[in-house]
């Protein structure tokens, strides 16, 4: 095979045996790998109704057929399994070289079943694959892990791991890899530390992934990388000069940047958390995921501390949405976050959540707006889940309801919205209640659209065209996150680009229309495992607070006509009126057996 290795490692920690496993051909042509080969997997071959947390539910790390090859970008993995925190299918992607070295190692995937009585890890330099004690690793923070690692078997691996927060099982912990790449959403790291698997290393020798055909990948890289990437301003400017958190003002001057728990739309002090802010004041380096040459990461330093980041996400999760003015103090937040393996987007929900309930004195500690320091003691309760961190370690919807106020909690399906009020753009409305993941901004990024004007611009405030633009746009999400690819370039390349690179690879021939029909697929088998899950229209609704219009800002005064929107988006999707894909649908995407 091309592109594709063609096999996948399988380790069973209860009955600590290790295994490879050839899947057929068609799985990988039909489903291309990360996300789209993860669901199937476990569609296909596990009990993907049980509860999250047990052994019947696999954690699945999975590549895609561009990665390791000479495409840029193509440096991600997608990590599957059910979600603690949403009891939804769910997926974590992320960057840096894991995934690279996954495939260097010769799987496509790894698949971890059962779990283990005991902290191990797993060792893996190519038909090498050993499960080790890892108890002098439990406990550890993901900083300390990785250096021990890194002094017991040297540089030449990558590795996964995660903080005390996956071990005490928060329900929105992360994995880290490499230098602080988080597969962040939906607690993966709870799934994995339910395992009691700390870490992975891997490593390889297969340095070199086939082509089908290199001359013409050769052609497609000039036009790829010399042309469009070159003149397109996003990727070669702003991402690379101010990293993602070039986002800040322009969110702020539109007023769609979340601000104290989403009551406000407008942050004050913006510009003190820009990226340009950052850029002057902590960054001392760029870095990039294997083989990119935008290099959007920033590694940076304040006067007491030194790590990577913050991204935009973050930026805002943990400084307008708690009304943290500095970005020497969110970046710190943020080196915290990753240390101890929390998701800073579920982080900053749930800390606006309890600051908010706090304000109206239905919190049983007081936390006030922009208390940095409250903020960073509580994070250490919630990995630890020591007193009332055990209850934020819980999310920011169980919080709500715990203490008696579920509607100041901003989530769907339980997940905390991401860092784009949706009364501003209303494609991210859509994209927040219809992602089977919960609240994503992933899941169809209507802002490049909406706001940005990339690849044209449309009336953000407008529903009409919303419905068909972000099933489109989800559709492509798959795609991307199948091959692997980072979502960054889908502001320059579409699916037609995309179709002629995969064809090169793999010598499997892909047009634009059969690619987008594979991300419908991935998306309705998705809505498949959900609706079994007991998902369906009910919870595709937007929470209370971003039904009201906004006080402040550009945004003032509007109101999303989200039910509408939802109805035109099921027809668009061929879904009847409560969300469940129809028997032609499922026929034509040739998941019909699925859908019995």
């Amino acid at each position: 095979m091309n592109g594709w290795i063609g096999k996948i490692l399988k380790v069973n920690l209860t009955k600590k045996e290790v295994t490879t496993w050839e899947p057929p051909k068609d799985l990988y042509k039909k489903w291309l790998g990360g996300t789209g080969l993860g669901f199937k997997i476990l569609y296909d071959y596990y009990n993907y109704k049980a509860e999250p947390l047990s052994p019947e539910i696999p954690l699945i790390f999975a590549s895609g057929p561009l990665e390791g090859t000479r495409m840029p970008g193509a440096a991600r993995h997608s990590v599957v399994s059910i979600s603690p925190h949403t009891n939804t299918v769910a997926d974590a992607l992320s960057g840096g070289f894991f995934g690279v070295y996954m495939k260097f190692a010769g799987y496509d995937a790894i698949i971890i079943e059962g779990a283990s009585e005991k902290p191990v890890y797993l060792y893996i330099e190519d038909d090498r694959v050993e499960i080790r004690d890892a108890s002098h690793l439990w406990g550890k923070s993901v900083k300390e892990t990785m250096a021990i690692l890194t002094k017991d078997l040297g540089r030449k691996f990558s590795f996964s791991v995660i903080g005390p927060a996956g071990e005490n099982l928060v329900r929105y912990s992360v994995i880290m890899n490499d230098r602080m790449h988080a597969a962040g959403r939906t607690g993966m790291g709870a799934v994995m530390g339910s395992k009691k698997l700390k870490a992975i290393a891997v490593t390889g020798s297969k340095r070199k992934i086939p082509e089908a055909d290199p001359d013409e990948m050769t052609e497609l890289l000039r036009e790829v990388i010399t042309v469009r990437m070159t003149w397109n301003p996003a990727l070669k400017r702003s991402l690379r000069i101010f990293g993602t958190s070039a986002l800040v003002m322009l969110m702020n001057e539109t007023g769609i940047l979340p601000t104290k728990n989403f009551q406000e739309g407008v942050f004050e002090y913006a510009e003190d958390i820009s990226g340009e802010a950052l850029r002057e004041r902590i960054l001392i380096d760029r870095h990039s995921c294997f083989g990119c040459p935008i290099a959007c990461k920033r590694h940076t330093k304040t006067e007491n501390a030194e790590g990577d980041g913050p991204e935009y996400e973050t930026v805002v999760n943990l400084g307008s949405m708690l009304y943290v003015k500095r970005i020497e103090d969110v970046a710190e937040l943020n080196y915290l976050a990753n240390d101890l393996g929390l998701d800073t987007i579920s982080l900053g929900g749930t800390l606006a959540t309890a600051m908010e309930l706090s304000e109206l004195g239905k919190f049983p500690e007081k936390i006030e707006w922009g208390d940095k320091d409250k903020a960073a003691e509580l994070m250490y309760k919630i990995a630890r889940r020591e007193g009332i961190g055990d209850d934020l370690a819980e999310g920011a919807r169980r919080l709500a309801k715990k203490y008696g106020a579920p509607e100041v909690a901003v989530h769907v399906k339980g997940l905390e919205a991401p860092a784009y009020d949706p009364r501003g753009a209303f494609g991210m409305a859509l994209a927040y209640g219809t992602s089977y993941r919960g609240a994503c901004h992933l899941r169809g990024w209507s802002i490049s659209f909406e706001v940005i004007g990339v690849p044209h611009l449309i009336n953000r405030f407008s529903p009409v065209e919303k419905p068909t633009l972000m099933a489109y746009l989800q559709n492509l999400a798959m795609v991307y996150d199948s091959l692997v690819l980072c979502q960054h370039y889908g502001m320059e390349f579409d699916e037609e680009p995309l179709a002629d690179v995969i064809s090169a690879v793999t010598g499997v021939e892909y047009d634009k229309e059969g690619l987008l029909k594979i991300g419908e697929r991935i998306w309705n088998l998705a809505r498949l495992i959900n609706i079994a899950r007991g998902f369906g229209r009910k919870d595709d609704m937007l929470p209370p607070k971003l039904l009201k219009p906004l006080e402040n800002g550009p945004s003032k005064g509007k109101v999303i006509p989200y039910e509408d929107m939802l109805n035109h988006y099921y027809d668009a999707r061929g879904w009847d009126e409560n969300g469940i894909p129809t028997k032609s649908k499922l026929e034509d995407l040739g998941l019909l057996e699925e859908g019995k």
